[in-house]
């Protein structure tokens, strides 16, 4: 190498190649440890799945006994009562004697029209009578605590209502009952839970999966419970078509159009026990 300038050439490639080296080595050893830049950004925007027990925790903080339209114009809508929206609290009350104590606030569909008058007669059906049994019992030997609160919302023209009630008569367990209907206000018919499913571009198979996914989790971990001597546990039945989305009782739209399937298993036992499925 007698040539300086050869030999400069040569010290100049040769660094210009380890400084390549070494980007393509720290490269490689970023994207193999997932410690580089695209994705750490990846992994912000991941959006974790909310747990069971958080979205009953949100489903419970919807009873608020109010009306959401989201911005729906009613003013087209036949109403019973002119004066009221179409879902307003029909009868509240607040009591506490010696027999019961009841905190209930009963909502009514107040739309002139055949289904309207179906859904406000089970509401008649499930809820009223109960309460007046409770206001009328004589035994004071059974004391009873009777809860009932609705939430309604309208998304595009789906109106949706909810309604809860939770009951403890003596030393019995308390009980959980969801209601939910939904009405399309520009048919006049009855929203099934395809419809909504439909409506939100899910696909059927994957709603499916997901309710037996859900109530799959928790009934491992009630048996988990059960096996250590926990028998007030609720265990569900798997095997029942309850969890085919065609017989799903209670299903709504909740105030951003989210999807709840709510299995509340105090419809039919006395139990406070529930599988709420959400599809936001």
């Amino acid at each position: 190498m007698k040539n300086p300038k050869v030999l400069y050439i040569l010290i100049s490639l040769f660094c210009v190649f380890a400084i390549i080296a070494g980007i393509y080595a720290q490269f490689i050893e970023t994207t193999t440890t997932g410690t580089g830049p695209n994705l750490a950004e990846e992994d912000q925007n991941i959006i974790q799945e909310k747990t069971q027990d958080e979205i009953k925790s949100d489903f419970n903080d919807l009873f608020t006994n109010t009306l959401t339209l989201g911005g729906f114009d009613t003013t087209g809508i036949s109403k019973i009562d002119s004066e009221h929206d179409i879902v307003y609290s029909v009868y509240e009350a607040t009591e506490l004697t010696d027999n019961y104590e009841i905190n209930i606030h009963i909502p009514v569909i107040n739309i002139r029209s055949e289904l309207a008058n179906t859904y406000n007669t089970m509401t008649q059906t499930d809820f009223i009578s109960k309460a007046n049994d409770v206001i009328n019992q004589q035994d004071n030997a059974v004391r009873t605590i009777y809860n009932i609160d609705y939430a309604a919302y309208v998304n595009n023209n789906i109106l949706s209502v909810v309604i809860r009630s939770t009951l403890r008569e003596g030393n019995s367990a308390q009980r959980v009952i969801i209601r939910t209907y939904n009405y399309n206000l520009s048919t006049n018919q009855e929203a099934s839970l395809l419809d909504l499913i439909t409506m939100k571009r899910l696909n059927r198979d994957d709603v499916n999966n997901k309710i037996m996914q859900v109530v799959t989790a928790e009934n491992q971990e009630a048996e988990n419970l059960q096996s250590m001597g926990y028998n007030t546990v609720f265990v569900r039945d798997l095997t029942s078509d309850i969890y085919s989305i065609d017989n799903a009782g209670a299903y709504f739209l909740g105030p951003n159009q989210e999807l709840y399937i709510v299995y509340a298993y105090g419809n039919g036992e006395f139990t406070s026990e529930m599988d709420v499925i959400l599809f936001e």
